[in-house]
């Protein structure tokens, strides 16, 4: 029987931690964590859910879709409206990669510190 268990975290590595969570905040609306520094950052959701962000020294960003320094993990957004939320991510600083395999239904990007997600239409 397996383990109850929720989901109360997730943590990306990068080189300046209160700067991808001020991407993320940008974008989600998430509010930051009072306790977010160089080291460590972070986010929190309303529903209990916090997104983590850790300084790490000779940080090597992914390099989707060439598995050269893998992905590791990606995050999925579900939006209502592609377009829009494209358009408003690109001008946070997110990157869109060239290579894009879900059509209409999802598209990936990259953060500013390289780690890809993907948005989904909701």
């Amino acid at each position: 029987m397996p383990l109850k268990m929720k989901l109360t975290a997730i943590t990306l590595d990068c080189s300046d931690p209160l700067a991808l969570a001020a991407f993320y905040q940008q974008a989600t609306g998430l509010e930051p964590h009072p306790k977010s520094d160089a080291e460590f950052a972070g986010l929190n959701s309303p529903d209990g859910l916090f997104i983590g962000f850790q300084r790490v020294d000779d940080y090597r960003a992914p390099d989707w879709p060439d598995q050269t320094v893998p992905q590791q993990s990606h995050l999925d957004f579900e939006v209502d409206d592609l377009d829009e939320a494209e358009a408003r991510l690109l001008e946070l600083g997110a990157g869109k990669p060239e290579y894009q395999p879900g059509g209409e239904r999802w598209r990936v990007f990259t953060d500013p510190a390289g780690h890809p997600f993907c948005l989904v239409l909701g």
